[in-house]
């Protein structure tokens, strides 16, 4: 065996290629083996070094291997090519003395391959987990994902893996994302990718598909009470609030036929709809009935709209994410982001004042973070230490906590660094208080669209919801309800 290593040494010495494989397999190979079983056992939490072990040594340490394959056999010195020819070799498997050698040799190959093996399987196994991660989805690009990380972080999905809804079933949608995810990673190493992304993508899975792992929309029947809580930009920051009767409905199933706001994505009531790229204009929109008639309706300047867009109109059917655009990543606007934060109790409602001051002091434009962090601390400080200095002294903590409390408002849904600003993405699942036509149901329901028969899209509120208090500072439904 001694005899056979040292011959195999030997060999490589001959080439410089295999040397040089040889030199970065030996230096890389205790390295990645141990760092791979801490990672089987203990886990390695830091992303980057994660990403240090399965994205360079690993494509190294293979590197390094094929360097010394292609070494012995290929790059060697003409006298060494004849030990692989036809007649080398039934020399050796003739010659009992000479197929001993050879047998031993055999075995070694076969060993060496057979921990190169182990090793390159372990690292194809935890890197292939290592990027369905969602530290490498949401943190190896930090600037770029760093928005998207931290709506996730804070959505009713946080608990659901990005893969989970990013990466069908299969291998097809495997390859197809891997595929999409090395141009996005070259774009992040040139500095090409966009500020900020634009949505919606176009190369995700079927969002049905997606949507219909956890949710099936026909078993979702009734009603549901929600209540909107807001403050007043007043001294006392009143604390008002809207009840809502929601209309969630059904796709329909055995027992009950397509109601509610989830008639539109039941199998009886196809939808299908030509809008603007981003889908916040839609000039008409077709329903598809079962006996296989179909309504068609559009605004009146529906052709100017249409020519206007151009090669770009979208053609689609109406699923899940035409509504629920943003499921997971939310970005807040600034009045409902400090809401949820004093309603949390992270904002003192105490503190005279506080959703109009920390109204001004969020909505000015800042170029980094750190900047807007500095900035709030400092005029928050300054003007509750000049307006209401009994108060700040009578109650030590809360000015502190609160300015905290705004800085989170602001830093988890403003990104100056990828130009992602307070409403620079729209969510589809409600509409605005002005009743913007590019926002939400309003986008359809408008009493513009009108089919040949006459009849509109009806923009009556009650389809989806019944209000049953607005701004109410103790609202006589949740009295009767028993919530006071």
């Amino acid at each position: 065996m001694t005899n056979i290593v040292t011959a195999f040494a030997k060999g490589i010495t001959h080439s410089r290629v295999s040397l040089i494989g040889a030199m970065i397999v030996t230096v890389i190979f205790p390295f990645l083996l141990g760092a791979i079983f801490y990672d089987l056992i203990w886990h390695i939490q830091n992303t980057y070094v994660a990403a240090l072990i399965y994205m360079v040594l690993g494509p190294a340490f293979i590197t390094g291997l094929v360097m010394v394959f292609l070494g012995l056999f290929f790059f060697k010195g003409q006298e060494e090519v004849r030990l692989f020819t036809m007649e080398y070799l039934r020399d050796y498997f003739t010659d009992p003395a000479k197929f001993s050698k050879l047998r031993k040799l055999v075995f070694f190959a076969v060993f060496l391959t057979g921990i190169n093996l182990f090793i390159m399987g372990l690292l194809a196994y935890r890197g292939y987990h290592y990027m369905e991660s969602n530290a490498f989805c949401g943190q190896f690009c930090h600037t770029v994902m760093s928005p998207e990380y931290t709506a996730y972080q804070n959505s009713p999905h946080s608990r659901v893996a990005c893969v989970e809804c990013h990466i069908g079933a299969g291998a097809d949608w495997f390859v197809k994302s891997k595929i999409t995810g090395a141009y996005q990673l070259l774009a992040v190493m040139l500095d090409t990718f966009p500020r900020p992304i634009p949505t919606p993508l176009h190369d995700l899975r079927p969002a049905t598909e997606t949507c219909a792992e956890c949710h099936r929309p026909e078993k979702f029947h009734g009603n549901r009470l929600v209540v909107n809580d807001h403050f007043d930009e007043d001294e006392e920051n009143t604390h008002r609030k809207n009840v809502l009767l929601m209309k969630i409905g059904s796709a329909g199933d055995r027992t009950t036929s397509p109601h509610g706001i989830h008639w539109h994505v039941s199998e009886d009531n196809l939808i299908t709809y030509k809008a603007s790229p981003d889908r916040t204009v839609i000039p008409e929109v077709t329903l598809h009935r079962p006996d296989g008639t179909k309504v068609i309706y559009r605004t009146p300047d529906a052709d100017e709209v249409l020519a206007e867009i151009g090669a770009d109109v979208v053609e689609r059917t109406m699923d899940c994410i035409d509504c629920h655009n943003r499921p997971t990543h939310i970005y807040k606007k600034p009045g409902p982001a400090l809401d949820r934060k004093m309603l949390e109790g992270v904002i003192s409602q105490e503190l005279p004042y506080i959703k109009r001051q920390a109204m001004e002091v969020i909505q000015r434009d800042y170029a980094s973070h750190d900047e807007a962090r500095n900035a709030i601390a400092n005029e928050l400080n300054t003007w509750y230490k000049k307006n209401y200095p009994d108060f700040i002294a009578a109650n030590p903590g809360k000015l502190e906590q609160a300015i905290a409390g705004v800085q989170a408002a602001y830093l988890e849904n403003v990104f100056p660094e990828m130009n992602i600003t307070w409403g620079t993405y729209v969510d589809h699942i409600a509409h605005t208080e002005d009743f913007d036509f590019q926002n939400g149901c309003i986008r359809c329901h408008n009493d513009m669209h009108e089919a040949e028969t006459g009849e509109f899209i009806s923009m009556d509120c009650t389809i989806c919801h019944e209000v049953l208090a607005q701004d109410e500072v103790r609202p006589q439904v949740l009295k009767d309800l028993g919530f006071y």
